[in-house]
């Protein structure tokens, strides 16, 4: 279940950053970075109701693994800060071009002659 999520987050992502748009390419950038992320944590062996630490003197017979929930969580803020930060670039762009689509925002590159 968990490889046909990362599979379907991972093909939505793609579809839509190959829209050629500026919001479609951020929010399937969104998905894929969920994808990943969600990969690590099911790579670090899901379980249900088990401790990732246990207190001295106390026993666990299984542990749950807390290095993926530690990466995961860091993953996230820094997807939430990469995100912000592209959507107030993209903000800027829109403001200074008056378009969103990628191939309309060549101002800095010469044009194509034919």
């Amino acid at each position: 279940m968990i490889a046909v999520s990362v599979g379907v987050l991972v093909a939505a992502g793609s579809y839509l950053m190959m829209s050629g748009r500026l919001l479609p390419y951020l929010f399937g950038l969104v998905l894929l970075s969920n994808a990943g992320n969600l990969a690590i944590f099911g790579s670090g062996r899901l379980t249900y109701a088990r401790p990732p630490l246990v207190p001295e003197g106390a026993q666990a017979l299984e542990l749950a693994n807390a290095l993926p929930q530690a990466l995961i969580l860091t993953a996230i803020v820094i997807g939430f800060g990469l995100m912000s930060y592209t959507l107030a670039l993209s903000l800027r762009s829109w403001q200074e071009t008056g378009t969103t689509r990628m191939d309309e925002m060549r101002l800095a590159e010469p044009e194509e002659r034919g």
